[in-house]
């Protein structure tokens, strides 16, 4: 099963209302279930014998399950977060202006960038007023339920 489809799968689950989903593809079957503590979805991915694509399939679980690199000093300020799992742009359109900048006077319920998930652009606002003091994810990255996106001041 490649990257992409396990991550439409938890997509899937995050946005909907069912707490656990299982499918089988070939010898692959793979167990998404979501409960688990501050909303983040688990997923068990269990292989049979051994097959010529389980190196493949294995690298890609790997890829899935690396977590999320902590920042080495904790920003002070307000924080928003991501409200799901999708893909950040800070922009409506390629080679659009973004939405903010670093510096950027920011005021509560203000677009600050959009996530992409399942299709569907989903404008992300603001819950507080203040100043943009860091970007904290790239253009185009994907991001996870409750990852910070920006600090404001």
């Amino acid at each position: 099963m490649d990257l992409r489809k396990l991550k439409t799968l938890i997509d899937l689950v995050a946005e909907s209302g069912i707490s656990e989903l299982e499918v089988t593809e070939g010898e692959s079957k793979v167990k998404i279930v979501k409960g688990a503590p501050a909303g983040q979805n688990q997923m068990v991915m269990m292989q049979a014998p051994p097959v010529a694509a389980a190196p493949v399939a294995a690298a890609a679980m790997a890829h899935v399950a690396e977590p999320i690199p902590a920042a080495a000093a904790e920003p002070s300020g307000h924080v928003v977060k991501s409200p799901m799992v999708g893909t950040f742009y800070r922009s409506s359109a390629p080679g659009a202006a973004p939405f903010v900048e670093i510096g950027s006077s920011v005021k509560q319920g203000e677009t600050v960038c959009i996530i992409e998930a399942m299709k569907l652009l989903n404008e992300i606002e603001t819950d507080a007023a203040g100043v943009i003091k860091q970007i904290l994810v790239e253009n185009g990255q994907p991001v996870e339920f409750g990852q910070p996106l920006f600090i404001i001041g």
